[in-house]
């Protein structure tokens, strides 16, 4: 199947699997951001995707940023008819310390709201700076089905019925 992508930052990578057998490729960041705890960021590719007709794009986890980190990738999904950039929503699930860091200088490229360089800040222990060039996210472009949904007025027994939420045990 051929995808075609719109790079829309000089700094944007064109996605790559990083094994034959890989089902997933790798979504890089095209920008450093930095998140602190708690806080949510939209972290932009800098790519749009023509997605063909009857697929979509799920973006998932990377294992290794979930397990070694306290960032989180939410789910997302990119449908057929959405060509704009694709970014990618993460969040710091750290908690805010009161005890701060400070940097005497930024390990990133980043202005100010003045537009100057900015130089010093205090940062909260557990923020995170996402660098240009990170993989950040993975992505997979699967086949999508539509369902038809009819009303009824009862539903057919199963062997679970309404159980949910622990209805098998919890252990």
């Amino acid at each position: 199947m051929n995808v075609n992508i719109k790079r829309l930052s000089p700094d944007a990578q064109i996605p790559q699997y990083a094994h034959t057998s890989d089902a997933c490729f790798d979504l890089v960041a095209a920008e450093d951001v930095v998140i602190e705890p708690g806080e949510t960021a939209l972290v932009k590719t800098g790519l749009a995707f023509e997605i063909p007709e009857g697929y979509e794009m799920q973006i998932r986890p990377r294992s290794g940023i979930s397990l070694k980190t306290k960032l989180r990738v939410q789910l997302g999904t990119v449908d057929c008819g959405y060509t704009g950039e694709v970014g990618v929503i993460v969040d710091n699930i750290s908690h805010r310390s009161l005890w701060k860091k400070i940097f005497t200088h930024l390990p990133l490229n980043l202005q100010n709201e003045r537009g100057g360089q900015e130089t010093n800040r205090s940062y909260y222990y557990g923020t995170y700076l996402i660098r240009k060039g990170d993989r950040l996210a993975q992505a997979v472009i699967k086949p999508v089905e539509q369902a038809a949904f009819t009303e009824v007025a009862e539903l057919g027994d199963s062997d679970r019925g309404a159980g949910g939420f622990g209805s098998s045990g919890l252990s």
